[in-house]
């Protein structure tokens, strides 16, 4: 029987032992996790009646993957979508007031987010000629080849601000965003490929005889993402080992001896395997690497992290001026603002708050700001009321509060990422049974580390096979 360790109980991590654990019921994983509880930044706080999520706050079924895992563990009657009605209004913090994104082409028209001038170079996008250079591209470059530079400014920052909290001028559109660098490259244009891709999935729904559904609806759980996790460690035969620091992974003296992979924890803990998993954070994997690869190591420490921290504040409706019936709203980082966006949890998902209450989530910190995620509670919390008191007219104090910092938080994929990933790639193929995984190379979103989970887990049953093989015919 095979054994394989991984480390980092993260969903990249338990992801992946699950599925493997599926492909090769005969394999046996470990997972050691150097927290108190597994999750990494998916977690939900419950506390007197709040739910808070302290990473993300929800996954999208463009990709299927977490669907899918979520319904594999018995979960699609726990499946929640967004509300419709608050997804459909997204504001952005502009020139000192809320402006929704508009949802229509009548809208956009009528909106004040861009001049005359920017809205036509917007339209003018469809007609621009595709880029021909090889050479990486920023996305603030990107969209301001493809849009102009309003759409960069304003359009193109906030949607950096609010999936990466980076800078748009710093991070790669093939990397951050491969698809619409795909786009350009198939169809010549963003817009017209976005209009034709949509045409199709409208023309195969058709003809399976189904309504077209629209991708892009957002997902959670009843009683929080953490039940996701909760439930894939309940599914393992064998739970993640917690409080565990590694500290070395090193190879044995030939890929065909049994454990190959030494793995040394602090005192006398130390396990083998015939495979390692590394789904720990980047800077994490480059430290259990420098011994073994100083190369690779150096490669995997150059992905820098940002800085963010997570405020939420519980009100009661009645200290509320208006309705909450959005999705929340984002500062463009270009604002440099002290928060980075707020959602309105429980505008988006019901449950979020107990029964009269409602539940705000800030993000405060950022690429630009970092040094706002250290602040002391009292003036990070006072931080959030003042930008909620201009955005939203909020004067109460809150009745509820809870701070989760991430001294790092997001991946940032900055220009030279994909080349750099294929170098950290070839490097670990030189060192068979060894996998690295998590959010740090093909996808920040949580939808990103299922699907990679389900690719790694292949890759490693593969390679656990081959290797039987050849130790077979030996």
């Amino acid at each position: 029987m095979s054994n394989v360790i991984i480390v980092g109980a993260g969903i990249s991590g338990l992801a992946i032992a699950y599925r493997l654990q599926q492909l090769a019921p005969d394999v046996t994983s470990t997972i050691l996790e150097q927290g108190q509880r597994p999750g990494g930044k998916i977690w939900t706080e419950r506390t007197r009646g709040f739910q808070v999520e302290t990473g993300p706050n929800a996954f999208l079924d463009s990709k299927p993957s977490t669907v899918a895992l979520c319904r594999d563990l018995g979960l699609e009657k726990s499946l929640i979508p967004a509300s419709e009605a608050a997804a459909k209004k997204r504001y952005l913090f502009l020139n000192e007031r809320l402006q929704m994104l508009p949802g229509s082409f009548a809208a956009f028209l009528r909106s004040d987010l861009l001049s005359w001038r920017g809205k036509l170079s917007f339209f003018l996008e469809r007609f621009r000629r595709r880029r021909t250079s090889q050479v990486d591209e920023s996305i603030d470059a990107f969209a301001q080849r493809r849009a102009g530079k309003e759409v960069a400014e304003v359009m193109a920052d906030a949607l950096v601000t609010g999936i990466h909290a980076g800078d748009p001028a710093l991070l790669s559109i093939n990397a951050a965003f491969p698809r619409l660098a795909a786009l350009e490259r198939e169809y010549c244009s963003v817009l017209k490929g976005l209009r034709q891709t949509a045409r199709r999935r409208r023309a195969e729904a058709a003809a399976r005889g189904e309504s077209y559904q629209r991708p892009g609806t957002m997902w959670s759980l009843r009683q929080g993402l953490r039940v996701l996790i909760e439930t894939l460690c309940a599914r393992l035969r064998q739970p993640p080992i917690q409080g565990v620091s590694v500290r070395s992974v090193k190879p044995g003296p030939t890929p065909e001896a049994p454990g190959h992979w030494q793995i040394k924890g602090e005192g006398q803990d130390a396990w083998s395997a015939d495979a390692v998993v590394l789904a720990c954070p980047a800077y994490q994997q480059a430290a259990l690497l420098a011994d073994l690869d100083a190369e690779l190591a150096r490669f995997i420490e150059g992905i820098a992290y940002n800085r963010v921290a997570v405020v939420a504040l519980g009100y009661r409706v009645t200290d509320i001026p208006g309705a909450l019936d959005g999705f929340g709203y984002i500062a463009p980082q270009r604002t440099r603002r002290d928060v980075l966006g707020v959602q309105w949890c429980s505008s988006i998902f019901p449950d979020r708050a107990p029964e009269g209450m409602c539940l705000l989530r800030a993000m405060c910190g950022g690429w630009h700001r970092a040094e706002v995620a250290g602040w002391e509670d009292a003036r990070l919390i006072e931080a959030v009321r003042d930008d909620l008191r201009q955005a939203l007219g909020i004067k109460a104090t809150p009745v509820f509060h809870e701070i989760i910092r991430w001294d790092r938080a997001i991946p940032q994929y900055h220009l030279g990422h994909n080349d750099r990933v294929a170098c950290i790639e070839a490097r670990t193929a030189r060192h068979p049974g060894l996998f690295l995984g998590g959010n740090a190379y093909h996808g920040v979103a949580l939808n990103d580390c299922t699907e990679q989970g389900e690719r790694l887990a292949a890759a490693v049953r593969d390679y656990l096979i081959d290797r039987r093989l050849r130790l077979r015919a030996r």
